[in-house]
Protein backbone atom coordinates (compact mmCIF):
# COMPACT_ATOMS: atom_id res chain seq x y z
CA UNK A 1 0.00 0.00 0.00
CA UNK A 2 1.48 3.65 -1.23
CA UNK A 3 2.07 6.51 1.59
CA UNK A 4 -0.67 7.98 0.03
CA UNK A 5 -3.43 4.85 0.11
CA UNK A 6 -2.87 4.91 3.67
CA UNK A 7 -3.45 8.17 4.63
CA UNK A 8 -6.51 8.18 2.31
CA UNK A 9 -7.57 5.06 4.36
CA UNK A 10 -6.90 6.24 7.72
CA UNK A 11 -8.92 9.34 7.01
CA UNK A 12 -11.57 7.04 5.66
CA UNK A 13 -11.51 5.23 8.68
CA UNK A 14 -11.56 8.15 11.20
CA UNK A 15 -15.02 9.30 9.31
CA UNK A 16 -16.54 6.22 8.96
CA UNK A 17 -16.37 6.20 12.69
CA UNK A 18 -17.78 9.58 13.07
CA UNK A 19 -20.41 8.69 10.65
CA UNK A 20 -21.73 5.87 12.19
CA UNK A 21 -21.45 7.43 15.74
CA UNK A 22 -23.73 10.06 14.60
CA UNK A 23 -26.45 7.45 12.83
CA UNK A 24 -26.25 5.29 16.14
CA UNK A 25 -27.53 8.71 18.12
CA UNK A 26 -30.34 8.53 16.35
CA UNK A 27 -33.94 6.70 17.07
CA UNK A 28 -33.47 2.92 16.59
CA UNK A 29 -37.44 2.20 15.48
CA UNK A 30 -37.40 5.60 13.08
CA UNK A 31 -37.60 3.92 9.33
CA UNK A 32 -36.61 7.63 8.05
CA UNK A 33 -33.33 6.86 10.83
CA UNK A 34 -33.00 3.20 9.31
CA UNK A 35 -33.17 4.76 5.63
CA UNK A 36 -30.51 7.47 6.93
CA UNK A 37 -27.93 4.79 7.64
CA UNK A 38 -29.02 2.73 4.77
CA UNK A 39 -27.29 5.17 2.55
CA UNK A 40 -24.94 6.93 4.44
CA UNK A 41 -23.30 3.58 6.15
CA UNK A 42 -23.39 2.15 2.66
CA UNK A 43 -20.17 2.65 1.08
CA UNK A 44 -18.30 5.24 -0.89
CA UNK A 45 -15.36 6.33 -1.82
CA UNK A 46 -15.66 9.36 0.76
CA UNK A 47 -14.10 12.20 -1.57
CA UNK A 48 -15.89 15.28 0.01
CA UNK A 49 -15.28 13.99 3.66
CA UNK A 50 -11.30 13.25 2.76
CA UNK A 51 -10.83 16.73 0.95
CA UNK A 52 -11.92 18.34 4.03
CA UNK A 53 -9.70 16.50 6.64
CA UNK A 54 -6.94 16.87 4.03
CA UNK A 55 -7.08 20.43 3.72
CA UNK A 56 -7.41 20.49 7.64
CA UNK A 57 -4.00 19.35 7.67
CA UNK A 58 -2.70 20.73 4.66
CA UNK A 59 -2.66 24.44 6.42
CA UNK A 60 -1.74 23.25 9.49
CA UNK A 61 -4.65 21.85 11.52
CA UNK A 62 -5.51 18.39 12.46
CA UNK A 63 -7.91 15.72 10.77
CA UNK A 64 -10.11 15.60 13.57
CA UNK A 65 -10.71 19.97 13.98
CA UNK A 66 -11.96 19.27 10.75
CA UNK A 67 -14.38 15.76 11.32
CA UNK A 68 -17.54 18.02 11.80
CA UNK A 69 -17.55 19.54 8.87
CA UNK A 70 -16.07 16.08 7.03
CA UNK A 71 -19.22 14.22 8.72
CA UNK A 72 -21.88 17.31 7.08
CA UNK A 73 -20.43 17.21 3.93
CA UNK A 74 -20.93 13.56 3.27
CA UNK A 75 -24.48 13.63 4.66
CA UNK A 76 -25.27 16.29 2.98
CA UNK A 77 -23.76 14.42 -0.42
CA UNK A 78 -25.82 11.40 0.69
CA UNK A 79 -28.87 13.50 0.44
CA UNK A 80 -28.82 14.58 -2.91
CA UNK A 81 -27.79 11.27 -4.03
CA UNK A 82 -31.07 9.93 -2.62
CA UNK A 83 -33.28 12.90 -4.32
CA UNK A 84 -31.35 12.61 -7.57
CA UNK A 85 -32.30 8.90 -7.47
CA UNK A 86 -36.00 9.14 -6.97
CA UNK A 87 -38.02 9.05 -9.94
CA UNK A 88 -38.57 13.01 -10.19
CA UNK A 89 -34.81 13.38 -10.82
CA UNK A 90 -32.84 11.06 -12.14
CA UNK A 91 -35.24 7.83 -11.48
CA UNK A 92 -32.02 5.24 -11.11
CA UNK A 93 -32.79 1.79 -9.24
CA UNK A 94 -29.53 1.43 -7.94
CA UNK A 95 -26.89 3.50 -6.26
CA UNK A 96 -23.39 2.02 -4.39
CA UNK A 97 -24.36 -1.56 -5.71
CA UNK A 98 -27.67 -1.68 -3.45
CA UNK A 99 -31.11 -0.83 -4.47
CA UNK A 100 -31.37 2.94 -4.17
CA UNK A 101 -33.27 4.34 -0.80
CA UNK A 102 -36.41 5.08 -2.32
CA UNK A 103 -36.81 1.59 -3.64
CA UNK A 104 -35.20 -0.02 -0.52
CA UNK A 105 -37.96 2.27 1.82
CA UNK A 106 -40.47 3.63 -0.60
CA UNK A 107 -40.33 7.20 -1.97
CA UNK A 108 -41.73 9.20 1.30
CA UNK A 109 -39.27 7.68 3.50
CA UNK A 110 -36.97 8.43 1.15
CA UNK A 111 -37.51 11.98 0.47
CA UNK A 112 -37.92 12.60 4.69
CA UNK A 113 -34.35 10.59 4.92
CA UNK A 114 -33.17 13.23 2.32
CA UNK A 115 -34.34 15.83 4.29
CA UNK A 116 -32.96 14.98 7.56
CA UNK A 117 -29.53 14.44 6.43
CA UNK A 118 -29.42 17.85 5.30
CA UNK A 119 -31.22 19.12 8.13
CA UNK A 120 -28.69 16.91 10.23
CA UNK A 121 -25.54 17.80 8.27
CA UNK A 122 -25.85 21.25 9.55
CA UNK A 123 -26.24 20.18 13.05
CA UNK A 124 -22.91 18.50 12.61
CA UNK A 125 -21.18 22.58 11.93
CA UNK A 126 -22.04 23.51 15.13
CA UNK A 127 -19.62 21.14 16.80
CA UNK A 128 -17.08 22.81 14.72
CA UNK A 129 -14.89 25.32 17.09
CA UNK A 130 -13.80 28.36 17.77
CA UNK A 131 -17.22 30.37 16.79
CA UNK A 132 -15.66 32.18 13.47
CA UNK A 133 -14.69 28.77 12.25
CA UNK A 134 -17.87 27.71 12.55
CA UNK A 135 -19.51 30.37 11.05
CA UNK A 136 -17.27 30.05 7.97
CA UNK A 137 -18.10 26.39 7.41
CA UNK A 138 -21.96 27.35 7.49
CA UNK A 139 -21.77 29.95 4.57
CA UNK A 140 -19.79 27.45 2.54
CA UNK A 141 -21.69 24.55 3.58
CA UNK A 142 -25.00 26.89 2.68
CA UNK A 143 -23.65 28.14 -0.49
CA UNK A 144 -22.75 25.43 -2.09
CA UNK A 145 -25.59 23.56 -1.42
CA UNK A 146 -28.35 25.97 -1.45
CA UNK A 147 -29.97 28.11 -4.96
CA UNK A 148 -26.74 29.56 -5.62
CA UNK A 149 -24.77 26.29 -6.13
CA UNK A 150 -26.03 22.34 -6.06
CA UNK A 151 -29.83 22.58 -5.87
CA UNK A 152 -29.88 25.63 -8.74
CA UNK A 153 -27.66 23.21 -10.89
CA UNK A 154 -29.79 20.46 -10.37
CA UNK A 155 -32.95 22.85 -11.35
CA UNK A 156 -30.21 23.57 -14.84
CA UNK A 157 -29.81 20.06 -15.03
CA UNK A 158 -33.31 18.91 -15.57
CA UNK A 159 -34.10 21.91 -18.03
CA UNK A 160 -31.04 23.93 -19.61
CA UNK A 161 -29.51 23.44 -23.02
CA UNK A 162 -26.31 21.58 -22.23
CA UNK A 163 -25.07 21.31 -25.83
CA UNK A 164 -22.37 23.65 -25.14
CA UNK A 165 -18.96 23.82 -23.13
CA UNK A 166 -20.10 27.20 -21.42
CA UNK A 167 -23.41 25.40 -20.04
CA UNK A 168 -21.72 22.34 -19.36
CA UNK A 169 -19.31 24.22 -17.19
CA UNK A 170 -21.83 26.16 -15.30
CA UNK A 171 -24.10 23.15 -14.47
CA UNK A 172 -21.57 20.69 -13.55
CA UNK A 173 -19.53 24.13 -11.61
CA UNK A 174 -22.77 24.11 -9.43
CA UNK A 175 -23.58 20.57 -8.89
CA UNK A 176 -20.35 18.85 -8.48
CA UNK A 177 -17.58 21.57 -8.43
CA UNK A 178 -19.41 24.44 -5.90
CA UNK A 179 -19.41 21.34 -3.09
CA UNK A 180 -15.75 20.58 -3.82
CA UNK A 181 -14.60 23.91 -3.20
CA UNK A 182 -17.11 24.03 0.36
CA UNK A 183 -14.83 21.00 1.25
CA UNK A 184 -11.75 23.07 0.51
CA UNK A 185 -12.61 25.82 2.62
CA UNK A 186 -14.63 24.21 5.79
CA UNK A 187 -11.08 22.41 5.63
CA UNK A 188 -9.08 25.75 5.47
CA UNK A 189 -11.12 27.40 8.20
CA UNK A 190 -11.18 24.57 10.06
CA UNK A 191 -7.26 24.56 10.25
CA UNK A 192 -7.12 28.37 10.89
CA UNK A 193 -5.85 29.41 7.33
CA UNK A 194 -5.48 32.95 6.11
CA UNK A 195 -7.36 34.11 3.00
CA UNK A 196 -4.92 33.46 0.48
CA UNK A 197 -4.40 30.20 1.34
CA UNK A 198 -7.84 29.25 1.38
CA UNK A 199 -8.53 30.56 -2.30
CA UNK A 200 -5.65 28.27 -3.25
CA UNK A 201 -7.22 25.38 -1.92
CA UNK A 202 -10.68 26.21 -3.24
CA UNK A 203 -9.03 27.34 -7.09
CA UNK A 204 -7.66 23.55 -6.71
CA UNK A 205 -11.11 21.87 -5.65
CA UNK A 206 -12.75 23.77 -8.64
CA UNK A 207 -10.04 22.21 -10.86
CA UNK A 208 -10.42 18.80 -9.60
CA UNK A 209 -14.41 19.38 -9.70
CA UNK A 210 -14.79 19.58 -13.06
CA UNK A 211 -12.19 17.11 -14.23
CA UNK A 212 -14.41 14.88 -11.63
CA UNK A 213 -17.41 15.22 -13.27
CA UNK A 214 -16.07 14.75 -16.86
CA UNK A 215 -14.31 11.53 -15.72
CA UNK A 216 -17.85 10.71 -14.13
CA UNK A 217 -19.71 11.02 -17.55
CA UNK A 218 -16.32 9.11 -19.13
CA UNK A 219 -16.92 6.02 -17.14
CA UNK A 220 -21.25 6.59 -17.89
CA UNK A 221 -20.41 5.75 -20.81
CA UNK A 222 -17.26 3.05 -21.11
CA UNK A 223 -17.71 1.15 -17.65
CA UNK A 224 -19.89 -1.49 -16.58
CA UNK A 225 -22.87 -1.65 -13.69
CA UNK A 226 -21.30 -3.87 -11.78
CA UNK A 227 -17.94 -1.88 -11.62
CA UNK A 228 -19.49 1.63 -10.73
CA UNK A 229 -22.53 0.15 -8.40
CA UNK A 230 -24.59 2.24 -10.37
CA UNK A 231 -26.50 2.12 -13.79
CA UNK A 232 -24.53 3.31 -16.85
CA UNK A 233 -25.16 5.06 -20.06
CA UNK A 234 -27.93 6.99 -17.87
CA UNK A 235 -27.29 10.15 -19.32
CA UNK A 236 -27.75 9.06 -22.92
CA UNK A 237 -31.26 7.38 -21.50
CA UNK A 238 -31.91 10.71 -20.18
CA UNK A 239 -31.11 12.56 -23.24
CA UNK A 240 -28.61 14.75 -21.30
CA UNK A 241 -25.27 15.60 -23.49
CA UNK A 242 -21.44 15.64 -21.64
CA UNK A 243 -18.48 16.16 -22.36
CA UNK A 244 -17.89 13.17 -23.67
CA UNK A 245 -21.00 12.52 -25.46
CA UNK A 246 -20.50 15.90 -27.31
CA UNK A 247 -16.13 15.89 -27.34
CA UNK A 248 -15.66 12.86 -27.69
CA UNK A 249 -14.02 10.68 -25.16
CA UNK A 250 -10.55 11.66 -25.80
CA UNK A 251 -11.29 14.89 -25.74
CA UNK A 252 -12.67 15.15 -22.52
CA UNK A 253 -10.42 12.36 -20.91
CA UNK A 254 -7.52 15.11 -22.63
CA UNK A 255 -10.00 18.33 -20.75
CA UNK A 256 -9.91 16.21 -17.37
CA UNK A 257 -6.27 15.88 -17.59
CA UNK A 258 -5.55 19.80 -18.18
CA UNK A 259 -7.62 20.46 -14.65
CA UNK A 260 -6.06 17.96 -13.28
CA UNK A 261 -2.58 19.61 -13.90
CA UNK A 262 -4.41 22.80 -13.32
CA UNK A 263 -4.92 21.69 -9.77
CA UNK A 264 -1.76 20.24 -8.74
CA UNK A 265 -0.61 23.61 -9.70
CA UNK A 266 -2.44 25.21 -7.50
CA UNK A 267 -1.82 23.37 -4.91
CA UNK A 268 2.05 22.83 -5.13
CA UNK A 269 2.17 27.11 -5.62
CA UNK A 270 0.18 27.75 -2.07
CA UNK A 271 1.69 24.98 -0.15
CA UNK A 272 4.92 23.55 1.13
CA UNK A 273 6.15 20.32 -0.32
CA UNK A 274 5.12 17.86 1.88
CA UNK A 275 1.81 19.08 3.09
CA UNK A 276 0.45 19.76 -0.89
CA UNK A 277 1.62 16.35 -1.46
CA UNK A 278 -1.38 14.14 -0.36
CA UNK A 279 -3.32 16.79 -2.34
CA UNK A 280 -2.01 16.26 -5.68
CA UNK A 281 -1.56 12.55 -5.48
CA UNK A 282 -5.81 13.01 -4.33
CA UNK A 283 -6.39 14.89 -7.89
CA UNK A 284 -4.48 12.17 -10.34
CA UNK A 285 -5.87 9.42 -8.32
CA UNK A 286 -9.98 10.80 -9.24
CA UNK A 287 -8.09 11.16 -12.48
CA UNK A 288 -6.78 7.44 -12.93
CA UNK A 289 -10.15 6.36 -11.21
CA UNK A 290 -11.79 3.42 -12.83
CA UNK A 291 -15.19 3.89 -10.60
Amino acid sequence: MTGFEQTYSAFGRLLEQELARRMAALDPESSVAKAMAYSLLGGGKRVRGVLTLACCEAVGGTAEAALPAAAAVEMLHCYSLIHDDLPCMDDDDMRRGKPACHVAFGEAVALLAGDALLTEAFLCLADISPAEAARSCVEALSAAAGPRGMVLGQELDLSYARESEQNLRRINSLKTGRLLEACALMGAACGGAGEDMAEALREYASCIGLAFQIKDDILDMTSQSALLGKPVNSDAHNGKATFASIFGLESAMQRAKELTADAESAVRTALPGDRAEFLSDLAWWLYNRDR
